[in-house]
């Protein structure tokens, strides 16, 4: 499966997730509004701009799939991170106004309790939120894509948002009656610390970082060759879902050019099978 395949792959875990968070905003928002749960009503509001995310990802993987043209010489995968970007800002602002909206209704006294169903209905969007996680995490490690994992992160901290709720309006039922509220901020606070983490990766990723370790554990790999006396240089960044890689080493000055291009195809084909590296530029020099 190519690089393009696989961002074709990628927007089935979108299009999962937009559908899933569709029904489940729709449901919370409705329940929770009827059930007089602001826990639940905050959950919803999220899975709602989730929905919005969500798109925002399945935009971004379809523009990562058109090919190189005269602008875009190395393809359009930072499509992919643009997406992820903007999900983490929508996530951000949304935690926000739920806290806001949360604290205003704190200072309100003579609340009533939500109803218990409102709980079970947060319980059972925690169980299938995780079973949404599960997919795009095992979609994103399969086809190496950075905006279907942010999704999948999105999805895990939905069910953990909803079991928090789920807590809260339990806790309510007890005469804990600002336990409901109290849990709508804390639910925010979730929104805001993910979205803040997906952002930190995006702009990590656009400014070309790459994790010392990968990159020590490619050098490794490269050094297995014996007919390289030195890996001089190596530096790699993320490209959308592609690593793209740059490296300098040093071999026999008295190898003809033909074996120099035969130690080159063999670097690119174990980097290629090892670390799924399709795009390296390798300058040799002569010891």
């Amino acid at each position: 499966m190519d690089s393009y395949d696989n961002l074709k792959a990628g927007e089935k875990g979108a299009w999962l997730s937009i559908i899933t968070y569709i029904v489940l905003s729709v449901s919370k928002l409705l329940i929770g509004y009827f059930g007089n749960s602001e826990a639940l009503m905050a959950d919803g509001l999220n899975n709602s701009t989730d929905v919005i995310a969500s798109i925002a990802v399945l935009i971004g993987l379809k523009i990562a799939r058109k090919p190189p043209d005269q602008n875009h010489q190395y393809g359009h995968y930072r499509a992919e991170t643009i997406a992820s970007l903007i999900a983490a800002f929508i996530m951000v602002t949304v935690g926000i106004q739920v806290i806001l909206e949360a604290v205003k209704n704190l200072s309100e006294t003579g609340s009533e309790a939500p109803d218990m169903f409102t709980g079970w209905v947060a319980l059972a969007g925690a169980a299938i939120m995780f079973c949404v996680y599960l997919y795009n995490i095992r979609l994103a490690k399969k086809i190496n894509s950075r905006s279907v994992k942010a999704a999948a992160k999105d999805n895990l901290s939905d069910a953990l948002v909803s079991i928090g709720a789920f807590i809260g309006i339990v806790g309510s039922q007890f005469g804990l009656d600002w336990l409901d509220t109290v849990t709508a901020i804390i639910v925010g606070l979730l929104i805001i610390k993910t979205g803040i983490g997906i952002f930190k990766e995006s702009v990590l990723e656009l400014t070309d970082a790459f994790e010392v370790e990968e990159l020590e554990a490619i050098k490794e790999t490269v050094k297995k060759n014996p007919r390289i006396e030195e890996v001089k240089s190596l530096k790699a960044r993320m490209h959308g879902n592609q690593i793209f890689a740059d490296l300098v080493i040093v071999i026999d000055h008295n190898l003809t050019v033909l074996e120099s291009h035969l130690i080159t195809e063999e670097i690119e084909n174990r980097l290629l099978e090892q670390h799924h590296i399709q795009y390296v530029n390798i300058h040799i020099e002569p010891k």
